[in-house]
């Protein structure tokens, strides 16, 4: 089974948490294997080994080209989650923009 390793950065990595414990009980419901971290943006670049898509929070959206700076060196996919996902905490649907993110590339 394959692995999916996501990092989610927001500007304290504490709204996010939540987030995460969402995509992965629908990982788990749907039979998919996924390593979902949250971090703050000042902790990015310690944490992007093994990492294959970085998805932004929408309050930290204006972070996004220093961020794809930091990651398109290393063939790692950014793109900031829609801020209703985001909002209702739809972590099915950024689970599906994730792996969206990955497999494409």
């Amino acid at each position: 089974m394959k692995l999916y390793s996501i990092l989610l950065v927001c500007s304290g990595g504490m709204s996010t948490s939540l987030l995460v414990t969402k995509m992965e009980k629908a990982a788990e419901e749907q039979g998919i294997e996924v390593k979902v971290k949250a971090i703050a943006e000042t902790d990015l670049q310690n944490n992007l080994d093994g990492v294959q898509a970085v998805l932004l929070g929408p309050q930290v959206r204006y972070m996004l080209t220093k961020i794809k700076a930091a990651t398109e060196p290393k063939g790692i996919p950014v793109d900031v989650i829609s801020s209703v996902d985001y909002g209702m905490m739809k972590g099915e649907n950024v689970l599906k923009q994730a792996i969206s993110m990955i497999e494409s590339k």
